[in-house]
């Protein structure tokens, strides 16, 4: 596995289909659905929320991902300017690469985006937690907790070099 393609979701179609991804038993207390994904945007659009579905090199959809896209006005609940919010990878296809994939094409493109030096994420605690894989990759806890999920730094400008 080598790139995945982030896409818009443009139509209903697009929604339904991202509605139906699933993850794999025990993980959902660890990633919300898409639906809640699309209702916590909602409630929470102050966040900038944007969201894509992913996309294997055959296009299949594989996953779903939502990001905070370069928040304006920063509050103290808000956790950064540019946060992983949701990444969700379906249980068929899960453990191909697709969750690395996925995050090195959220990495090229918040690289673009104005004043991104940092990408933060969040991660639930407990066995199953995603927090060992967002460290592989890169990700460094911080001593911050925000919803009894501890606060991971992925340095953008060290990472590019």
């Amino acid at each position: 596995m080598d790139r995945v393609e982030l896409r818009d979701i443009l139509t209903e179609a697009d929604r339904a289909a991202a509605i139906a991804l699933e993850v794999a038993p025990g993980q959902d207390r660890f990633v919300e659905s898409v639906s809640g994904s699309f209702r916590d945007a909602i409630d929470d659009a102050r966040a900038a929320p944007r969201m894509w579905t992913v996309h294997a090199e055959a296009g299949t959809m594989v996953g779903f991902v939502m990001i905070s896209d370069g928040i304006e006005h920063m509050e103290a609940d808000l956790i950064g300017p540019y946060y992983l919010w949701r990444l969700l990878i379906d249980r068929r296809f899960q453990r191909r690469g697709y969750g690395t994939a996925t995050l090195d094409a959220i990495v090229d493109y918040v690289r673009t985006r104005p004043g991104a030096d940092i990408l933060w994420v969040s991660a639930g605690q407990g066995e199953g937690s995603p927090q060992p894989f967002y460290e592989r990759y890169g990700f460094v806890a911080t001593d911050r907790i925000v919803e009894d999920e501890v606060v991971l730094r992925l340095d953008l400008q060290q990472e590019a070099s």
